[in-house]
């Protein structure tokens, strides 16, 4: 069954569905932004806590690993440690890319039916939200018909704008039901 994707405007911290995507930083630790607001939500210490228990060496970018969700409406955080942009000529595609796919791989074997993902890299990381888009797109069309478990997988912009350009890269690509 190919996973269904959904474009909305909203609160991360909100949604019910088995795993909250963070966009988290390489520390694991609490930071501004999405991350920030999904550390408070979860109930702040215990979630850093635990990541730092779990992975003292922290994650590397690309790459995601998984904590309690503790109060949030989810099962499990997955904190995706994206790039920060440097042009374009470091790889940044690839590894949000990786970002992305590592997340889903983990709910996959998590056995997790739906994911809420944030706009990775895109604040104070710096990735073009355009671009981002793009890349996002063709992750997800790679990806969605591989998918077992998986049946819902959100993404939850910050803003109509962010919402309209993730839209557009999915239509583009085929891949988002209107």
């Amino acid at each position: 069954m190919t996973a269904k994707i959904k474009v909305l405007v909203g609160d991360i911290t909100t949604r019910r569905v088995d795993v909250i995507v963070n966009a988290a930083n390489q520390r694991l630790i609490s930071g501004g932004g999405v991350c920030g607001a999904i550390h408070r939500a979860a109930g702040g210490f215990e979630l850093e806590s635990e990541a730092q228990t779990r992975y003292p060496e922290g994650c590397p970018t690309g790459h995601a690993v998984e904590t309690s969700a503790y109060n949030l409406p989810a099962k499990y955080v997955i904190h995706a440690v994206g790039p920060i942009w440097y042009g374009g000529e470091d790889g940044e595609p690839a590894l949000l890319s990786s970002a992305y796919r590592s997340s889903l791989l983990l709910a996959e074997n998590l056995k997790c039916e739906s994911i809420a993902f944030p706009n990775i890299s895109t604040g104070i990381y710096g990735y073009p939200m355009d671009l981002a888009a793009l890349v996002v797109a063709g992750t997800l069309a790679q990806m969605k018909d591989d998918l077992i478990n998986i049946k819902l997988i959100e993404l939850c912009a910050f803003d109509s704008s962010a919402a309209a350009l993730y839209r557009n890269a999915l239509l583009e690509r085929g891949i988002l039901e209107v």
